[in-house]
């Protein structure tokens, strides 16, 4: 919603900081591989060291590194398709492995479960369409998209530690937030099902 509604202003942002980058040589799809890997590796930390706090601050600043990837290849002029397709998937192993890693260390297999598929069914929903007939890629503005998702679990993570709920609340903090998170995805997915109908019905009626 965040990015889809002020896309111009926030690829601005960006690109300021992309320009650091491209003074490093990086090319946009090895800034993705790179945030990629981070990821990875900080999943991999966190099963050792299990502190919410760190995992999530360490998130935060990766997933700026991810979105830079774009920035790099305005300022380059060297956006691909190959690119775009990396980078979409990059970011869906991003998630799978960010929920799959909180998952494991708290136990939130359900939760997280839900969150991850309502992410996943939020790209499908849209990236189906496109199979069927030509959409455009920046009109989607719905209610959690990528942005908002990562913005909500980090900010989950590093505030678990500080944050309690009543005792006869059920859950802690973190899984209330994830299963919140999951709720506004799946939302986020039927939004996005409404709005491909819409399209290809209409597709279908110019046929």
């Amino acid at each position: 919603m965040i990015d889809g509604h002020h896309k111009v202003w926030i690829n601005t942002f960006w690109d300021k900081l992309g320009r650091f980058l491209v003074f490093l040589g990086l090319t946009p799809n090895q800034v993705t591989l790179l945030g990629l890997f981070l990821i990875l590796v900080n999943c991999a930390f966190y099963v050792y060291h299990r502190s919410d706090f760190w995992f999530g601050l360490i998130l935060a600043i990766v997933f700026t590194l991810d979105a830079l990837d774009g920035a790099v290849a305005r300022i380059t002029d060297s956006a691909t398709k190959y690119g775009g397709y990396l980078d979409a998937t990059a970011d869906r192993y991003q998630e799978v492995a960010v929920y799959l890693v909180i998952a494991w260390v708290h136990g939130y297999w359900a939760v997280c479960f839900l969150a991850v598929t309502g992410s996943l069914s939020i790209s499908y929903n849209k990236a189906r369409v496109a199979v069927e007939i030509p959409v455009d890629n920046d009109n989607w503005p719905d209610l959690l998209e990528r942005m908002e998702r990562i913005v909500l679990i980090y900010s989950a993570l590093i505030l678990s530690p500080f944050v309690a709920l009543p005792e006869d609340f059920p859950g802690d903090f973190l899984s209330n937030m994830i299963l919140i998170i999951a709720v506004l995805a799946h939302i986020t997915a039927i939004q996005r099902f409404f709005r491909a109908r819409r399209i290809l019905l209409e597709a279908d009626r110019r046929d």
